[in-house]
């Protein structure tokens, strides 16, 4: 099995954005003599400030997401965005299964691609580097069986004749996947009002942090009231 850490991809967003969005706002003033070349910055700071949002809408950004499948079953909750999924139905696990690390894990336990050794209860990486499980905490050590067992049965079912959208009843919540969530600004804004709140689940809030710190580069007039 693979251990890995959750990440993120930013894909595109729309050409100019506070341009689009001034140019949509103005629209409705009949004020677009007043655009220039930086008249955007300001506008959409008097947007945002007077949480006149709709014109927020005109703008999109996508990013890729990768991430364990409990974490996205709260993703798609955001019905309004668009989304494409890595599909466990079509996706054969059978060269071995990824696995998110959770934030909470022993911090013994790194990412890489390990062995789990069920006659000593150890961990064998690729590079050779043994890890005892005893030396983890008792609860690591059981999530980490139960990561290896999982593997060792979907990839029986696979070699016994099952396919791909037989054997993945078993997978569990750890599994690796990856989306694509694509949708327009203010809904990035509602997204991180909920995702990066402290009620939020802690691996949801990781990667709603990744997304915060990323887009606010790219778009801080919009994001900048959100704290990363």
């Amino acid at each position: 099995m693979i251990l890995i850490k959750p990440s993120i991809e930013f894909l595109w967003a729309t050409p100019d954005p506070l341009q689009a969005i001034e140019r949509a706002g103005r629209i409705c003033y009949k004020s677009e003599d007043k655009i220039t070349d930086t008249s955007s910055i300001e506008f959409v700071k008097r947007l945002v400030a007077r949480d006149h949002l709709a014109m927020v809408e005109h703008a999109s950004a996508s990013y890729r997401i990768i991430c364990d499948r409990g974490i996205t079953h709260e993703i798609v909750r955001h019905r309004l965005f668009s989304f494409a999924q890595e599909s466990t139905r079509y996706c054969n696990y059978l060269g071995g299964i990824q696995y998110i690390l959770p934030p909470w894990v022993d911090e013994k336990l790194l990412p890489g691609d390990l062995k789990l050794n069920s006659q000593n209860d150890s961990l064998e990486y690729e590079d050779g580097n043994v890890i005892e499980l005893s030396a983890l905490d008792k609860e690591t050590a059981v999530w980490l069986r139960a990561c290896g067992q999982c593997e060792e049965q979907y990839i029986s079912l696979i070699k016994a004749g099952w396919t791909p959208q037989q054997a993945r009843s078993i997978l569990i919540h750890s599994l690796k996947t990856e989306i694509v969530v694509t949708g327009n600004l203010r809904q990035w804004m509602n997204f991180f009002e909920l995702r990066c709140d402290k009620a939020a689940h802690p691996q949801m809030r990781e990667i709603a942090f990744m997304l915060l710190d990323d887009i606010k580069e790219k778009m801080a007039v919009v994001f900048d009231k959100y704290e990363g």
